[in-house]
């Protein structure tokens, strides 16, 4: 299944080899183009590859750096995009063939972050049709596979991102996270994905799924490296109503901190509920690592938001007039989802808007006693394909159980991250979700890590993906 990988090489490391020229951006981007080529028709996980330009922003970038004019970690790294972020001249879809030909004339602020950072944009990532979904399996462009086992799901609606970064094809990835659409794939797919404060990162020039829940931010092979990544696209745009003017902490250096006197939330009411066995035991020996770590856990109750009415009604607002006009050009399944917010009233949609502002600004509250929160990400592994095609009506129940647990944390508002913390017996992976008060990402980054480090879980990778050498590795 997996075994321990001693030759994977993250950003954090990565980015000093290419600072001191040891490897070049040109022979990195090669190597994921040629990983892509070689992997991703079993995968999946690319929409658009954009190797011509990829290319060109690599021999800038060698060339940048050649000069002595280094940008920072992300300079010359290979880094994806979910197809739902516009890039300049380039096909952005949705994964829909609604937008099969979309040509976006700029790129999305996220986009524009990066390249400022120096990172090589290396393809668009497949996805769940316009983000409406947790499996990855209603897309235009087909079903998105899990490195670890070809016959299960990725998860979604970033499932191409997550896929892409397991398998090595990019470095990190940029996804988007409405219900959980960043983590439920980390989780089953064996990654880290961070989803940040509502308001942190930019989502101009995203389309959106549902304005008062969407959130962007990043996949990645390691903690730092989801740090690092962070980094470059958080912050205010006076051009987006959602972000905030609030300070962006040095996500990096608040690594070594450590998890010493954490004060850890345990909510299991509710989170640890129907656990399947594998998830229950892994979480409770992360659990007991976190405390020899020298953290303080607290079992805490919450009270956990269920209502989707929000998420239905501005979903259709966005997709009304397409909906009434083409329907044909949506996955049917999708139409469905959609049409599922077309009778919500006025009055419904600002009562419910209100409550939601309510629940972020009472749920600061718990975090007078706790310094974080920690439970399980997803209730079970990733569930197999055939079994989710088995009963068309079966999907979105099964899509709606594995987001139970990230949902809630969109609603709040608050800086959530999966990572890795075991595996089934199968070799299926398991994830464990950490988040913190609203703009701490900071303090969520600083226990993943550490519990990171006294683990091997990142370490480990998809047999067959780790065959295929490559520039920056085992040097």
């Amino acid at each position: 299944m997996g075994h321990l990988m001693t030759d994977f090489t993250p950003i954090s490391e990565l980015a000093q080899r290419l600072r001191r020229r040891d490897v070049s951006p040109v022979e990195i981007t090669q190597d994921c183009l040629r990983r892509i080529e070689k992997l991703n028709p079993g995968l999946n996980a690319f929409i658009t590859v954009m190797s011509e330009s990829a290319l060109a922003e690599a021999r800038r970038a060698e060339s940048e750096i050649l000069r002595g004019e280094w940008r920072g970690p992300l300079h010359g790294v290979p880094v994806a995009l979910k197809d739902l972020i516009d890039t300049a001249g380039v096909r952005t879809t949705a994964a829909s063939a609604l937008y099969q030909d979309r040509i976006p004339s700029h790129d999305a602020e996220v986009v524009r972050r990066l390249r400022h950072a120096g990172a090589v944009i290396i393809g668009k990532n497949n996805l769940h049709e316009f983000a409406y979904g947790g499996s990855s399996l209603v897309s235009y462009f087909g079903d998105v596979h899990n490195p670890w086992d070809l016959g299960r799901i990725a998860g979604g609606s970033s499932g191409g991102s997550a896929a892409a970064v397991t398998a090595g094809l990019a470095y990190a990835a940029i996804g988007t996270d409405t219900a959980g659409s960043i983590r439920e794939p980390a989780a089953l797919c064996g990654c880290v994905g961070l989803k940040p404060t509502y308001g942190r990162v930019s989502g101009r020039g995203v389309i959106p799924l549902s304005l008062s829940l969407d959130h962007v931010g990043p996949l990645a092979a390691t903690v730092a490296d989801a740090a690092i990544v962070l980094q470059a696209i958080a912050g205010y745009d006076s051009a987006d109503i959602t972000t905030a003017d609030i300070p962006v902490a040095d996500y990096v250096s608040a690594l070594r901190e450590g998890a010493k006197a954490l004060r850890v939330g345990v909510p299991r009411g509710y989170f640890f509920d129907d656990l399947d066995p594998e998830v229950a035991s892994a979480m409770e020996h992360a659990l007991r690592g976190m405390q020899s770590l020298g953290a303080e856990l607290r079992e805490v109750q919450l009270e956990v938001p269920t209502d989707r009415t929000l998420q239905a009604a501005e979903s259709y607002a966005y997709h009304a007039e397409n909906i009434a006009k083409s329907p044909e050009l949506y996955q049917p399944e999708t139409v469905r989802r959609i049409r599922s917010g077309e009778k919500v009233s006025a009055a419904e949609y600002i009562q419910r808007r209100r409550e939601l502002d309510e629940a972020r600004r009472s749920i600061g509250q718990v975090f007078a006693d706790v310094d974080v929160l920690v439970t399980p990400t997803i209730r079970m592994p990733a569930p197999a394909i055939a079994d989710l095609r088995a009963n068309s009506d079966a999907l979105r129940p099964a899509e709606l159980k594995l987001l139970l647990n990230t949902r809630p944390f969109n609603v709040w508002g608050l800086p959530a991250i999966s990572l890795p913390c075991g595996f089934t017996q199968s070799g299926l992976p398991i994830g464990l979700q950490i988040a913190g008060p609203h703009w701490r990402e900071d303090m969520v980054l600083q226990l993943a890590h550490a519990y990171e480090q006294a683990t091997a879980w990142h370490k480990r990778q998809p047999q067959k993906y780790s065959e295929y050498g490559d520039a920056s590795r085992g040097k």
